[in-house]
């Protein structure tokens, strides 16, 4: 897929290291539950062939985790969602398919959480390390069976941007359900 200057360069990075790890943990037509409201990665997906549906837009996830609990889904993905919940254990833990693949980004030592001050939606709550993220998976039930790390360079000057050249940024994983 060749993505259109409609995104940004650091999107259209971030958007093609993880469409290739979603094609080598899960082949269309599968079916996804994309946690989260309708996206630009979800419009790729369907792009790519997946039968995807979005969660409602304004769901609390971390009270309402019903939609998860759904049988008819072969893989849920969440693309930098749980840094947004408060409890992500809750829902990781009653997910219904028996295929999970997640991104967060990681905690960097230079810069602090993303914290939106006008929007309470946009907020990271958590931003973890690999072992947390892999420890929170493991005890809500999930094994890692992929996992990768990634850079994104942000195209400005300045010394976070030149440190966010080489230290990673994204963590993704492919789960499958223990048990």
């Amino acid at each position: 897929m060749s993505f259109d200057q409609k995104y940004s360069k650091t999107h259209q990075i971030r958007f093609a290291r993880t469409l290739s790890f979603l094609k080598r943990s899960v082949t269309a037509p599968a079916k996804i539950l994309d946690l989260g409201p309708g996206n630009p990665f979800g419009e790729i997906m369907k792009e790519e062939g997946f039968d995807v549906t979005n969660t409602a837009l304004g769901v609390d996830l971390d009270l309402d985790y019903d939609v998860v609990k759904d049988e008819q889904y072969d893989v849920v993905t969440a693309f930098e969602i749980f840094e947004h919940m408060v409890a992500p254990f809750n829902l990781l833990r009653e997910i219904k398919a028996d295929k999970l693949i997640a991104s967060i980004p990681l905690k960097l030592w230079f810069a602090n959480a993303y914290w939106n001050e006008k929007d309470p939606w946009d907020r990271h709550y958590h931003e973890f390390e690999p072992r947390q993220f892999d420890m929170l998976l493991e005890k809500a039930g999930w094994k890692i069976v992929a996992a990768e790390k990634w850079i994104t360079p942000i195209y400005k000057i300045g010394v976070r941007p030149l440190l966010r050249r080489f230290t990673p940024r994204y963590y993704i994983v492919s789960c499958e359900r223990i048990g």
